[in-house]
């Protein structure tokens, strides 16, 4: 990506994707895990059809996000809608994250959790290569969210952005994109780009109202992150 890469996330409405149809939204995120936004296999092969009807070469990825998934839920949803990626938001080994690239034939996306209350320091820094090298060659990207004690992510609020260089030092290194989830907003994504550069970000309440996607709020983050 020359720029950096959007993430819509959460998507349930076939009303809402084919609005936002002419926005360049990079990955468009379906979520198969205990959330108030879960849709099953069928939901996401109705939703899956209708990016089809994208312009061609202008088509977002599609992403499914699951936690510690076995192989039963992973084909039935796989049957119904072939997903272009699978983001593991669990304790998924290196070993698994292998297994799943190599048996479903997608790419793989890692969440890591931050805790947001850790402070930072020397321990702070070391702490992503020396966990994070076990999944050198076994994931296709990184993400980054807020740490959750119920979910591991997904709680809406962001983590101290100072963190972010330390990951993105192993991301490059290893030649993969990171992306940044976590308390995105219209109003603070362009500062998380031109200060950070991360390679993609990833929203889903910060683009709400009451709990269901908002056209206009997701126009004014794409806007404002290509734009920054």
């Amino acid at each position: 990506m020359n720029k950096t890469g959007v993430k819509i996330c959460g998507l349930q409405s076939v009303e809402v994707l084919k609005s936002i149809i002419n926005l360049p939204v990079d990955y468009i995120g379906f979520v198969f895990a205990d959330s108030k936004r879960r849709i099953d296999g069928a939901q996401a092969g109705e939703l899956l059809r209708v990016l089809d009807e994208w312009t061609p070469g202008s088509r977002p990825r599609s992403v499914g996000v699951f936690v510690n998934p076995d192989d039963a839920l992973l084909n039935d949803v796989m049957e119904q809608a072939p997903l272009d990626v699978v983001q593991l938001h669990g304790q998924e080994s290196p070993q698994r994250c292998s297994e799943i690239r190599e048996r479903f034939g997608v790419q793989v996306f890692k969440a890591w959790s931050v805790d947001s209350h850790q402070p930072t320091g020397k321990g702070q820094t070391e702490r992503p290569a020396e966990e994070l090298e076990a999944y050198a060659g076994t994931i296709d990207a990184l993400l980054l969210d807020t740490y959750d004690p119920l979910y591991g992510g997904g709680s809406g609020r962001t983590f101290a952005w100072d963190r972010i260089p330390a990951y993105q030092a192993w991301t490059h290194q290893h030649g993969i994109p990171l992306f940044v989830a976590g308390g995105l907003t219209a109003d603070n994504a362009e500062k998380l780009v031109t200060e950070y550069h991360p390679e993609g970000l990833d929203v889903s309440s910060g683009v709400e109202t009451d709990g269901v996607k908002d056209i206009s709020k997701i126009t004014a983050f794409v806007e404002r992150v290509k734009q920054a």
